[in-house]
């Protein structure tokens, strides 16, 4: 009796201790989104203030849904929205309260698409403000930075400082050997010759068609990037790539200034010394800075004009297309969306703005032909603004759209289909000791199977499921583009574009970012004033954070133990995810 009632209690004190989890883990999310709602209180913004583009922290494409872990780590208050720093960049130009942009360079952790934005947001402010001045300061400039701060009048450094420029790389990791070595193959069809996704799990070296196409993609992106910052310091781009080979981050910073990397070696005091010469301040204690996150919870950034010319649904698809789980695009929440803007009769128009290097076939259709449905039932103009990806599955769901819109940097295409399927036989067999019996009534009864190699018929099968699904999508494809299907074969085979190859063969209509779109769609409805609303609504249940909290904190510590070699997890994690038939690109992560 006496070990039943120790049991007992101990049992009753772990339920308990759990609860005091539940509920700190409740008080933390609960704070945390009250201070979130209290941080977008008023701010008097006064005259001759500064908008100030703080380029650190995580730049996120739209608000996030509160992430338990996140709040935890302290990881939450660093991020911005893209939205809201161009938004703010763009609505100060007309601004009589605010004198100037000041750019803080402290590496942001932000895509190609997002740093194309903010760029082409300061090259507008610059052009609706001629009277204002954009200046930039950095103790050190990473490349990133670098090619936003180079659209500033004046570019200041740390006198120790550096300026970092090298140019563009893309790594893939191949795991074929491992695989090799643990007993595993990886079974794959496919369709596209250029379908490099499965790469990395059948091979130990890139193959030449995904080296020829990234070597593509990656030089013109690269040269627009040095285009842009050749225009703007008023050198030739044979000059940037001078820098970029010449490892400029070593040289002596003295010798910026004669270059025309910088404008300037100044310390930081001297540097708001000239802020404050430019301003009404009297001393740099003074200087009134406003940053972009304020400017914008301050500003109704989401009218243009008085707002009531028209309404325009953004629709954001960001991240992994899946069929009924997970982070990114989830099907089984995004179709019943559209079908509820497809009920609202106060919008006038829809942009989707298009994140994603893909994933399910399956699901990828489910949200095409609920796009098709928004267009066929309401008659209303359906844009598509692509970001850092857009392709594959990505693509799938923008073929469709009216008019399509891409940034250079934009990786879009990748028109294929692949399935894989791991055969673990030797592992359990030769690794493990473990062997299996199986009993079925039909011969592909335990199909498909973990244990077991596919069978020539079997894989027959698969291959021409792959090739089903390859026509349904560059069918889709060719309607969408008002392109024949056999042209859009011979553009797809699953090869990746960037966003100027994409325009010149007929995949994207025109090079621009969500902005462009916007002020497109107005014309195209007519109208000088519109108000753009935002879906999904970020906001959700209390409770959802705690229920996802367990997955995120396991996640969290193995991310944390493994270090480096995290992103191999990740890709692990994805690939363990996956529906059969996947529309997905390469694993490739292109950043500046």
């Amino acid at each position: 009796m006496k070990k039943f009632f120790i049991s007992f209690l101990g049992a009753l004190a772990g339920i308990w201790f759990s609860l005091l989890l539940a509920m700190i883990g409740f008080i933390i999310v609960i704070t945390a989104a009250v201070a979130s709602s209290g941080s977008q209180g008023s701010v008097d913004i006064k005259k001759h203030s500064i908008l100030r583009l703080d380029l650190s922290g995580v730049i996120l494409d739209t608000q996030p849904k509160l992430n338990f872990m996140s709040v935890v780590r302290g990881e939450e208050k660093g991020a911005q929205i893209l939205s809201e720093i161009t938004g703010s960049i763009i609505a100060a130009a007309t601004d009589d309260r605010i004198d100037g942009i000041a750019i803080e360079c402290a590496g942001a952790d932000a895509g190609l698409s997002q740093r194309s934005a903010i760029v082409e947001a300061l090259r507008k402010f610059k052009e609706k403000a001629p009277g204002k001045w954009v200046y930039a300061y950095g103790d050190a400039y990473t490349q990133g930075d670098y090619y936003i701060a180079s659209v500033a009048d004046s570019l200041f450094l740390n006198p120790v400082g550096q300026v970092d420029l090298h140019g563009l790389s893309s790594t893939t990791l191949f795991f074929r050997n491992l695989l090799e070595k643990i007993g595993v193959e990886v079974q794959v069809v496919k369709v596209g010759t250029y379908k490099s996704a499965v790469e990395p799990f059948i091979l130990d070296n890139m193959s030449e068609p995904s080296r020829e196409q990234q070597q593509l993609y990656l030089g013109n992106i690269w040269q627009t990037i040095a285009s842009s910052i050749a225009d703007a310091r008023g050198v030739s781009e044979a000059e940037v790539n001078k820098w970029a080979d010449e490892f400029i981050f070593t040289k002596d910073p003295k010798d910026y200034p004669q270059m025309k990397v910088v404008d300037a070696l100044t310390y930081r005091h001297e540097y708001d010394d000239r802020l404050t010469a430019l301003t009404e301040a009297k001393k740099v204690d003074d200087l009134e800075y406003v940053s972009t996150s304020t400017y914008a919870k301050n500003n109704d950034l989401s009218k243009v004009g008085d707002g009531k010319g028209a309404e325009i649904a953004v629709l954001y698809a960001c991240g992994d297309i899946t069929d009924e789980s997970g982070d990114g695009i989830v099907a089984s929440e995004m179709v019943p969306q559209i079908m509820k803007l497809i009920d609202n009769e106060d919008i006038d128009a829809l942009i989707m703005y298009v994140n994603s290097p893909g994933g399910s076939a399956f699901a990828s259709e489910q949200i095409w032909e609920a796009l098709q449905q928004f267009k066929k039932v309401t008659g209303k103009p359906f844009y598509v603004s692509m970001a850092d990806y857009a392709a594959s599955g990505g693509y799938y769901i923008s073929c469709g759209a009216d008019k399509i819109y891409a940034q250079p940097v934009t990786l879009t295409g990748s028109i294929g289909i692949f399935g894989m399927i791991p055969n673990g036989k030797r592992l359990l067999n030769d690794k493990l000791g473990i062997n299996t019996g199986t009993v079925k009534t039909n011969a592909n009864g335990n199909f498909p199977s973990l244990m077991e190699p596919m069978t020539p018929a079997q894989m027959a099968a698969m291959q021409g499921y792959v090739e089903r699904g390859y026509e349904l999508f560059t069918k889709r494809c060719a309607e969408g583009r008002n392109i024949p299907q056999d042209s859009i074969k011979k553009i797809g085979e699953g090869r990746v574009w960037d966003g100027s190859e994409a325009l010149k063969l007929g995949l994207v209509d025109k090079l621009g970012g969500l902005d462009t779109a916007l002020a497109d769609m107005a014309a195209q409805l007519n109208v000088e004033s519109y108000t753009v609303t935002v879906y999904p609504d970020a906001k959700q249940k209390w409770y959802a954070p705690l229920l996802e909290a367990g997955a995120d904190f396991k996640a969290s510590l193995v991310r944390d133990e493994l270090g480096e070699m995290a992103s191999l997890y990740d890709t692990l994690r994805r690939v363990k995810g996956m529906s059969t038939l996947q529309c997905r690109m390469d694993f490739v992560d292109v950043s500046l």
